[in-house]
């Protein structure tokens, strides 16, 4: 373009000839002419490569890469393998990276539609998409792997992501229903997944979209109403739910990123839900609404929770060895032990450990990260260490208590002084019963009953519950919690699938905190007030020494 226009430029001030224009710019004169003609240089036009060598041999890959469409995906013609067949069937003499850019062009010409991105469309609460993309995170000092399940909606972009120690079907589960708890409802078409093995058991290659899938992963489905689209499998089906893909990405270098450091999963979820909420400010590149505006069109259209829960754990019904624990996935959890020797249920859910004897639930354990080791509550052997005070100083019971902050120091301090007055064995049994408290009064109660009891110097359990009563008393009548009913800690408090709860009731503390409550719920009294002249008489005769048989009493007391 420049060079047109000098040359233009000379022609019209100097009036140079067209030989002369050619030398002074070293051009022909074909272009010179050119250039005089038109300001715009002609388009050049790139020369047509060809293979010489190729060419015969063009029919013979094409037919090759078009049987391809039908044979299975892993069993396909690469274009090394296209070269080698060359080589020993056809007798060609010709360079693989040849083959290999004729292979590329002819695979465009034969499928075109593959690499093509259709837009889409999305209507609200009609589809989401789920994954589970890995990071790194220092949880209780330690570096580890950690997932993050993720559901997005595919209208308003919304996304809700979890992280969980492991992606195994408890987790996957789990995350749905937490999912779905936030959202407030269900997709009412379909979601779409990978074919992990969570819901899918056997891909059935050549028959389109069909899947073997898991028996519990199809119940989840028909207990909440939705349909699973299941991508192609590998590189090939990552477009088919790019959502998902790129919000997993999107949120760890926003969020994640440096490495987040926490004490516990727990605390580590807290966080994302709070980065959650300021994503809702966000908005995705090409539209007109944020994320929240189009999540708030869209959640009354999302179909309703079932009115149950769905336990997402894996039922399992191990045997409780003598040392009143059970083995789930090679981790150890403690039980009552009065369960030894019996089997129970465990539901092993991604962050809890829930075990039943029957319908009553007995012990809830947080889920080890750790694939060994055991997990123990104190309060299931306290029966046992009465009979066996001198296992408790060594027991992995109270070495887990002092680490969790259960066992206190106002514990310890008790400890210490019942054994200096008692003895070892009897200064034990003393502790013992007071950690039985514990059952029927709340931890801070206790506490205060136990500092109180050292105050004035006493170191017996009697004392301890006094004082534990007192505070708890007060506490309610300075309108705290309510000390008038405590939870049952033995079996850990509940039955929670029939929603039940024990409780210890103090009828004493009911009366004299409110007697008309109490009062008034009893039937009335209809008999009558005893005699008590009897009594009377009976005084009277001692005094003067001429005391008389009492007559029956006629109110019958």
């Amino acid at each position: 373009m420049e060079q047109f226009e000098r040359i233009r430029r000379d022609a019209r001030d100097d009036e140079m000839s067209i030989r002369a224009l050619a030398d002074r710019h070293k051009v022909h004169r074909r272009t010179v002419r050119a250039a005089l003609a038109d300001a715009v240089p002609p388009v050049r036009k790139p020369p047509e490569r060809t293979a010489p060598v190729l060419g015969p041999y063009e029919v013979t890959i094409r037919r090759w890469l078009v049987e391809d469409l039908t044979a299975p995906k892993k069993q396909r013609h690469t274009a090394r393998r296209v070269w080698q067949r060359l080589l020993e069937e056809e007798g060609a003499v010709v360079a693989e990276s040849s083959v290999r850019n004729l292979v590329a062009v002819l695979r465009t010409e034969i499928a075109p539609g593959k690499q093509v991105m259709v837009p889409q469309t999305h209507p609200p609460a009609d589809e989401a998409e789920v994954d589970f993309g890995e990071f790194q995170a220092s949880i209780a000092g330690v570096v580890m792997k950690v997932w993050m399940f993720c559901l997005r909606l595919s209208h308003s972009g919304k996304a809700v992501h979890i992280a969980y120690a492991n992606q195994s079907q408890e987790s996957f589960l789990d995350g749905h229903v937490r999912a779905f708890e936030a959202l407030g409802g269900v997709p009412v078409g379909m979601i779409r997944y990978d074919n992990l093995t969570s819901a899918v058991s056997q891909v059935l290659y050549g028959s389109g979209r069909r899947r073997t899938e898991n028996p519990r992963w199809v119940l989840f489905r028909s207990y909440y109403g939705f349909d699973a689209f299941y991508c192609h499998p590998g590189i090939e089906g990552a477009h088919e739910k790019g959502g998902v893909e790129g919000e997993v990405g999107r949120f760890r270098r926003t969020w994640l990123t440096p490495m987040p450091v926490v004490k516990t999963l727990e605390e580590l979820n807290e966080k994302i839900t709070g980065w959650e909420a300021r994503d809702l400010h966000r908005r995705i590149e090409g539209r007109l609404h944020s994320v929240g505006q189009d999540l708030a069109a869209e959640q009354p259209q999302l179909a309703a929770l079932p009115m149950d829960g769905f336990d997402p754990g894996l039922v399992l019904n191990p045997r409780v060895d003598r040392s009143s624990l059970v083995t789930v996935r090679m981790v150890k959890y403690s039980v009552p032990a009065r369960l030894i020797g019996r089997r129970v249920r465990v539901s092993l859910q991604a962050a809890r450990v829930k075990v039943f004897d029957g319908r009553r639930l007995v012990a809830d354990h947080p889920r080890r990260i750790a694939r060994t080791g055991s997990v123990v509550d104190l309060d299931h052997y306290l029966e046992v260490l009465a009979f066996k005070p001198g296992a408790l100083p060594g027991s992995t019971a109270l070495a887990q208590a002092r680490a969790a902050g259960v066992f206190t120091a106002a514990h310890e301090d008790f400890w210490i002084a019942s054994r200096r007055v008692n003895g070892d064995a009897d200064g034990t049994r003393q502790l013992i019963d007071v950690l039985l408290l514990h059952r029927s009064h709340r931890a801070e109660d206790v506490t205060a009953g136990i500092r109180a009891a050292l105050h004035v110097g006493a170191v017996t359990a009697e004392v301890v519950a006094v004082e534990t009563r007192r505070h708890a008393a007060a506490a309610v009548a300075a309108g705290g919690a309510k000390g008038d009913r405590h939870l049952l800690r033995h079996g850990h408090d509940a039955d929670e699938e029939g929603g039940r709860s024990e409780r210890v009731v103090s009828l004493t503390m009911r009366r004299l905190l409110d007697p008309a409550a109490v009062i008034a719920g009893l039937p009335p009294d209809t008999r009558a007030l005893p005699d008590l002249a009897v009594y009377d008489r009976q005084l009277l005769g001692r005094a003067t020494g001429t005391e008389q048989p009492a007559p029956a009493d006629p109110g019958g007391t």
